[in-house]
């Protein structure tokens, strides 16, 4: 059931706990490691600096793709250096933070029933990857009972909004802006003879008119400003029903967040696309191959930055475009003329390249450790990003609730908010 009064004061009262917890840590996640020299915050946290540098660097990756052995590392030097600095952060809601909170347990829980039969899944699931499918169907799962018509936001093919008109027998308004996802969409649902309909417009375009107050709005993943467009619209309208699972703060339209409740709005944090890209940040263990590219890759860069800033005489970052593969496997001075040239900065005739090409190791060791640091608070960051969208529906008349759709292994992008009227 949607929560009380007293619930919602509970948000809002976690949402300024975090707040204040995110401010007072800014110097730890807050920072463009690629733009580093040294670690920003080693003189104030001397202790967590001993211990990132001690960190083998084969250990970097594997600690990092696992949240908990993340925190058990770092987790007590941080506490060292508060302790020395007497600084009293709010350690048992940092603590309650750091992790997904859906365990193996819960995530059982969440696995929903069937919710059609077997021969009917098998088309319905054709083409779709395994954890997008566990994706949509817990999702079904999650949406409440009612007769309400249902807009699916930025829908693609409409899979989701395809299986909400089979399994709950709901019509079905599915607005994409591709006309060709449009098509594919509805050819199948006449096929299925589905209550769906396609709608083909750009939900950036004025799209509140597709949203009516008896209704239920539904959008999984949809990223950045997309789902933020649709609360907006959504309170706009007084829909009665709003489901969505929020993916990729990091794609707005403007430089910096701009936060949508009051609360976030007299917040001192300024976030930058590159901060808001933090929740999603997180090492997967890939090929030993893989990894070596991936680390290559980063030392170049970083070897070529050094190389740009001494010949510029511009002590600035300038970053380069994407590469192919096959560009590192060859030299570095060939991966730097290359860049050198994309960018037009002019080299010298005599640049010593293997000094360029150690320092450029030497920072990617630097900016993963730089990483790893900030990579303690993405959770945290997350979770203020959810309790802004929570606050806003709050504020416009919504009892709201805040939980998980799936467990962290099927998607890390599980946080569900459900906003009723």
């Amino acid at each position: 059931m949607p929560q009380n009064n007293s619930q919602a004061s509970l948000f809002t009262i976690e949402f300024k706990q975090l707040d204040t917890l995110l401010n007072a840590s800014r110097q730890l996640w807050q920072n463009r490691s690629f733009e580093c020299k040294q670690l920003p915050w080693a003189d104030s946290f001397p202790a967590l600096a001993h211990y990132v540098w001690s960190i083998p660097d084969a250990d970097i990756d594997a600690i990092d793709a696992c949240q908990v052995r993340l925190n058990q590392s770092l987790l007590p030097f941080l506490q060292q250096d508060l302790s020395t600095q007497g600084l009293t952060w709010n350690m048992e809601l940092f603590i309650a933070n750091l992790s997904p909170v859906t365990s193996s347990v819960q995530a059982k829980a969440i696995m929903p029933a069937p919710l059609i039969d077997s021969d009917d899944m098998a088309h319905f699931s054709a083409h779709i990857k395994g954890r997008k499918w566990q994706q949509i169907t817990a999702f079904v799962a999650q949406l409440p009972d009612s007769t309400l018509p249902v807009l699916e936001w930025c829908a693609g093919k409409g899979h989701l909004g395809r299986l909400i008109a089979k399994a709950k027998q709901r019509s079905v308004v599915s607005l994409e802006w591709q006309q060709s996802l449009c098509d594919a969409g509805q050819r199948f649902a006449d096929q299925w003879q589905l209550p769906q309909r396609f709608v083909c417009a750009d939900a950036f375009a004025g799209q509140n008119g597709q949203l009516q107050a008896k209704q239920l709005a539904v959008a999984l993943h949809a990223c950045g400003d997309l789902h933020v467009t649709l609360l907006r619209h959504a309170s706009d309208k007084g829909t009665k029903q709003v489901v969505i699972s929020p993916c990729c703060y990091h794609l707005i339209q403007a430089k910096h967040y701009q936060p949508l409740s009051a609360e976030a709005q007299m917040s001192p944090l300024m976030l930058s696309r590159a901060d808001l890209q933090l929740p999603l940040q997180q090492s997967t263990i890939a090929s030993t191959k893989h990894n070596q590219y991936r680390l290559q890759e980063m030392a170049w860069r970083l070897g070529f930055d050094s190389l740009q800033r001494d010949m510029r005489g511009e002590d600035q970052y300038l970053p380069i475009p994407s590469i192919k593969q096959s560009q590192l496997n060859g030299a570095f001075d060939s991966f730097c003329l290359w860049a050198a040239g994309t960018k037009n900065v002019p080299l010298a005739s005599d640049v010593d390249w293997a000094h360029y090409e150690n320092l450029g190791y030497e920072r990617q060791r630097l900016t993963r450790r730089i990483d790893l640091v900030a990579h303690l608070f993405r959770a945290i960051l997350e979770r203020w990003l959810l309790l802004d969208r929570v606050c806003f529906m709050q504020e416009a008349g919504y009892q709201v609730e805040l939980s998980e759709f799936c467990a962290n292994s099927v998607t890390p992008r599980n946080a569900l908010i459900r906003a009723f009227k």
